[in-house]
C-alpha cells in the first residue's frame, strides 16, 4: 500500500471495515419476539409470534442466533419448535420473562407437550419461568371425571447438544421436562415447583438418551423428581435437592418385553427432604430383556425420607388386581451405595425386593448410616439380593454375600 495514493488507501480500509462489519452482523443475529407481535402483558395470545420468531431464527443460516424474550408475561398455547435449523446455534434467552399457559387445561391437555423441540441441535434455553397452570387439571383428575392426560411442559426429542440453564418450571400438567432420544444434554440451575400431591408431574424424565447431565437443581413436585427410563446411558446427576417428590427413580422398567437397558448412572451429592422415596430402582413383575448395571449412588443426605434406599422388582402402584404377579426379568447388577446418611421416616430404611428369577447381584453398600427421627432402630429387608457391605453400615446389611 506504500505506493498507493492516500485516498485509495483510505477507500480500501473503509471497504475492509465494511466487509468485516457485514460478516460480524451475519454471524451474530438477534430476533426479538416483540418484533413478531408478541404481547408482553399476557393479554393477547403470543403463540404465532413465537412460532414466527423460531422459523426466522432457525432458517437464518448464521452461526449464532438468539431469540430474545424480554421481561413480561406471554400467553402461549402449544408451540412446536422443529429442526434441523440452518443456523449453527440457536439460543432462547428469557431472563425476566414468564411463559403462561391458557387457564383452560383442555387447550394443552389433549396434546403431548406444551413447548416441544424436535430434531434440533446446538440449542439452548437461558432463564425464564414456565407456568403451565396445572392445578385445574389436577383437580379434574382428583374428582374422577373424564379428563385429558395432560401435557409435558418442555420436551426435547431426537435432539443433540442441548443446554437448559436457570429455568423455572411450575405447575406442569404432567412431566415438567422430558428428554427423549437425545445426546449431549446439560441441565443446570433448574427449579421445579409443583404441589406434593400433583399427579404424574415428574420433574425431569430421561429415556433413550445418552450423555445427559443434571446439575445443581432444586425439584419439588408430586412424582419422581428425576425418572430414568429405558435406554438411558451415561447420565450424571449432581447437586440436586428433591422434596417433596417420589425421589430419584430408575424405572419403572419392564413395561414391555423388548426394552433397552439402563447403564452408567452417577447420582452424587443429593438431598432428599420428606420424599416418598430416596434412591429407587423399580420394575414391573413381568418378562423383559431390560437391565440395570453400573449405577453409583454417592453422598446422599436423607431428611425424614420414606424408603431412603429401595429396589422394588414387584412395582405395582395401582389396584393389586391389575398387578402382573409374575417374575421380573430385569437384571439388576453393579449398584453402589456410598456415603448415604440421614434419617428415615420408616423403620425399614433399606429395602431390596428383587426377583427370584433374576436376583440382584453385586450390590455394594459402603459407609451407609440411616437412623430414625424417633430413635426407633432402623432395619434392612432383603429378598433375592446379593452383594457386600463395607465400612460402617447402619442399618445392618441383609445382603447375601456369597454371590
Amino acid at each position: 500500500m506504500a505506493n498507493l495514493p492516500d485516498h485509495l488507501v483510505w477507500t480500501l480500509l473503509f471497504l475492509l471495515i465494511l466487509s468485516l462489519s457485514r460478516a460480524s452482523s451475519s454471524t451474530f443475529t438477534l430476533f426479538d419476539v416483540l418484533d413478531f407481535g408478541a404481547d408482553p402483558t399476557g393479554a393477547a395470545d403470543s403463540t404465532q409470534a413465537f412460532c414466527d420468531a423460531w422459523t426466522s431464527a432457525c432458517g437464518r443460516g448464521d452461526i449464532f442466533v438468539t431469540i430474545l424474550v424480554r421481561n413480561g408475561s406471554y400467553l402461549l398455547g402449544p408451540v412446536r419448535f422443529g429442526g434441523p435449523c440452518k443456523s449453527r446455534h440457536v439460543s432462547m434467552r428469557m431472563r425476566g420473562a414468564t411463559l403462561v399457559a391458557p387457564l383452560d387445561y383442555r387447550v394443552l391437555g389433549g396434546g403431548s407437550s406444551w413447548l416441544s423441540f424436535n430434531g434440533v441441535s446446538n440449542t439452548s434455553i437461558h432463564g425464564g419461568v414456565l407456568d403451565a397452570k396445572g392445578p385445574s387439571l389436577w383437580a379434574c383428575k382428583d374428582s374422577g371425571r373424564n379428563c385429558p392426560d395432560g401435557a409435558t411442559t418442555l420436551s426435547f426429542t431426537n435432539s443433540n447438544n442441548i443446554r437448559i440453564k436457570d429455568l423455572m418450571s411450575m405447575d406442569s400438567q404432567m412431566f415438567h421436562i422430558s428428554i427423549n432420544r437425545c445426546r449431549n444434554v446439560r441441565i443446570q440451575g433448574l427449579r421445579v415447583k409443583a404441589d406434593g400431591n400433583s399427579p404424574n408431574t415428574d420433574g425431569i424424565h430421561v429415556q433413550l438418551s445418552t450423555n445427559v447431565s443434571i446439575l445443581r437443581s432444586d425439584i419439588a413436585t408430586g412424582d419422581d423428581c428425576i425418572s430414568i427410563g429405558p435406554g438411558t446411558q451415561n447420565l450424571r446427576i449432581q447437586g440436586v435437592r428433591c422434596g417433596p417428590g417420589h425421589g430419584i427413580s430408575i424405572g419403572s422398567l419392564a413395561r414391555s418385553e423388548n426394552e433397552t437397558g439402563v447403564q452408567n448412572i452417577i447420582v452424587k451429592n443429593t438431598t432428599f427432604q420428606g420424599t416418598q422415596n430416596g434412591l429407587r430402582i423399580k420394575s414391573w413383575a413381568r418378562p423383559s430383556n431390560g437391565f440395570v448395571q453400573g449405577v453409583h449412588f454417592i453422598n446422599a443426605r436423607m431428611i425424614n425420607a420414606h424408603n431412603p434406599i429401595i429396589i422394588d422388582q414387584n412395582y405395582c402402584p395401582y389396584d393389586s388386581q391389575t398387578c402382573p404377579n409374575q417374575e421380573s426379568s430385569v437384571k439388576i447388577s453393579d449398584v453402589l451405595y456410598r456415603g448415604i446418611q440421614g434419617t428415615s421416616a420408616t423403620p425399614v430404611a433399606v429395602r431390596f425386593n428383587c426377583s427370584a428369577e433374576n436376583p440382584c447381584t453385586r450390590i455394594q453398600m459402603r459407609n451407609v448410616h440411616l437412623t430414625s427421627l424417633d430413635d426407633e432402630v432402623t432395619r434392612s429387608s432383603c429378598a433375592n439380593a446379593n452383594g457386600e457391605a463395607l465400612g460402617t453400615v447402619q442399618p445392618r446389611s441383609c445382603l447375601y454375600e456369597n454371590s
